[in-house]
């Protein structure tokens, strides 16, 4: 359990169940959850129906990938609904801006090599390094948490510690 200050006070912030998300990250979720349910199940049915139609079961490679794809589908759409009924709209205004939180933009820079990077923090389902977005979970999300400007952050990472300079926080 984290413990976030904001403007309002204190908000915990447990990492493990609750994700927080912008309005249209979880509007994303949604739309994506309704995809899965309304058009991909249908379609995972319909080509099990039509693999079935094509003769004996027990040697039907076509029926088993298609089952196969649909258990596939409804993990998918099961570990998503879990995700959307935890999910939480966090109202960016009323948090401490002076602190990297949960959607921080973070300039930070590599210590040992001068290298300069910008993230955003966001939920793991939202993480994307390609955009520069990564997941409060991650190890150098993690670290980063609480820090302020001109904060060294030392992180555990898999090729080992790394530190890391807060340049400037935004949101």
């Amino acid at each position: 359990m984290i413990n976030i200050p904001t403007s309002l006070g204190i908000f915990a912030l447990n990492m493990g169940n609750v994700s927080y998300y912008t309005e249209k990250g979880l509007k994303d979720l949604r739309d994506k959850l309704a995809q899965l349910k309304d058009v991909e199940r249908p379609r995972a049915s319909q080509a099990i129906a039509e693999a079935r139609d094509k003769g004996d079961l027990s040697e039907n490679a076509e029926y088993d990938a298609a089952k196969e794809a649909q258990g596939m589908l409804e993990l998918e759409i099961s570990k998503l609904e879990e995700t959307v009924s935890n999910a939480r709209i966090i109202d960016e205004s009323k948090l401490d801006s002076s602190k990297v939180l949960v959607h921080s933009t973070v300039k930070i820079k590599n210590i040992l090599n001068s290298a300069i990077m910008e993230y955003k923090l966001v939920a793991q389902s939202e993480a994307n390094l390609a955009q520069g977005k990564i997941s409060v979970d991650s190890p150098i999300g993690k670290g980063l948490l609480g820090k302020k400007t001109g904060d060294v952050a030392e992180i555990s990472i898999p090729s080992g510690n790394v530190k890391f300079e807060i340049l400037e926080i935004s949101r």
